[in-house]
């Protein structure tokens, strides 16, 4: 407590920096990728992540075991930690044979440490520790919520990972997602970092089944409103099958605006990178294509656009460039935020010094 208390007054002073407050808010790969690149800039930051996932190893555990899912958790505590490479290894691992096939072991570590610690938030955070992460992972809510999508023929879908699917087999556009109960609880920690932070990071991700879920909990979207942080939206690299075909910039934001209205995005960090043409052919094959920049209409939306490459190529995927992101997003931070507030000045020369150690080790 004693500690706690003398770095606190450290932070009121001015005196000690761990790095602006950053929050981001998702789920998914997009989510835990921003995070590796994230961390290296601030010490202060917060993974908000959605729990309606039921698919796959998460949906196993939820079912049989009645916790909420764990492997979007599993992925941001993995992304954040600062141990060992085998212990990371052993938390992503899955079995090959029998029962467990399928299943991560990391999932099951917070299956166990949810039954210890008897509740999935304190799960978290003990799995925090044992990782060592740098900042801290939320669940969006403790409460076992389930995610529904309305396509534009009024045919409804039930469960997260069936919406994607199900999506595909018709021409129907989804018209909204909505989660039940639709009057869940937003846990107050989360609710605590959005008020306090600096910048608050939407996406990359699935828009409907990573991003979205999380601003229908309730108070979710009224604290982001209520923030005086900056709001980023980190437009995805494609178009994703089942959920976002044909859609464009501007398409994602407003379907973000008509899901969570009281919101308003200041900035759009958008891909301007060449994408190869083998995988541009690959992603044709589902109908999947780069996200067009609707540039004209997006400054009609008093959204500010920043643009860089940010491609990446993983196993003949396509992956944001998470180093050269988070260094765009420190430095639009430092010089839009923390350069204008003198009270900020040495979180503005801890984030500096942290840009120009990184841009020495990419010149090397």
């Amino acid at each position: 407590m004693k500690n706690n208390s003398i770095k606190s007054l450290l932070y009121e002073t001015g005196i000690y920096s761990g790095g602006p407050r950053i929050v981001t808010i998702g789920g998914g790969t997009g989510l835990s990728v921003l995070l590796r690149g994230l961390k290296r800039f601030t010490s202060n930051l917060t993974a908000i992540v959605t729990v309606a996932d039921d698919g796959g190893g998460s949906g196993a555990l939820r079912e049989n075991m009645g916790m909420l899912p764990p492997g979007d958790i599993r992925n941001c505590l993995v992304a954040l930690a600062n141990t060992e490479p085998i212990l990371e290894s052993l938390m992503q691992y899955r079995f090959k044979e029998g029962e467990l096939k399928g299943q991560s072991f990391g999932n099951l570590f917070i299956a166990a440490l949810n039954d210890i610690c008897g509740s999935f938030d304190q799960a978290v955070k003990e799995m925090s520790n044992v990782l060592a992460i740098t900042g801290k992972v939320l669940p969006v809510t403790l409460e076992d919520i389930v995610l529904f999508a309305e396509l534009e023929d009024g045919t409804v879908i039930k469960g997260e990972s069936q919406i994607p699917i199900k999506q595909q087999t018709t021409n129907q556009r989804i018209k909204k997602i909505f989660i039940k109960p639709s009057n869940c609880k937003a846990l107050p920690e989360a609710i605590e970092e959005i008020l306090n932070a600096d910048a608050i990071i939407l996406g990359p991700g699935s828009l409907y089944t990573s991003i979205i879920p999380n601003l229908l909990v309730k108070d979710i979207s009224k604290a982001i409103a209520k923030s005086k942080a900056m709001k980023l939206y980190v437009s995805n690299l494609m178009t994703q099958q089942g959920e976002t075909i044909g859609y464009s910039l501007v398409d994602h934001i407003e379907t973000i605006y008509k899901h969570a209205e009281r919101i308003t995005i200041d900035y759009a960090i958008v891909n301007n990178g060449v994408i190869p043409d083998y995988l541009l052919e690959k992603y044709r094959t589902e109908n999947a294509s780069p996200v067009k920049i609707d540039y004209n209409s997006i400054r009609n939306m008093n959204i500010k656009i920043i643009e860089a490459d940010f491609v990446s190529v993983e196993k003949d995927y396509l992956r944001h460039n998470y180093n050269y992101l988070s260094e765009v997003i420190f430095e639009l931070i430092n010089e839009e935020r923390l350069a204008k507030d003198k009270k900020r000045i040495i979180d503005y020369y801890y984030v500096n010094g942290k840009l120009k150690k990184q841009k020495a080790i990419n010149k090397e």
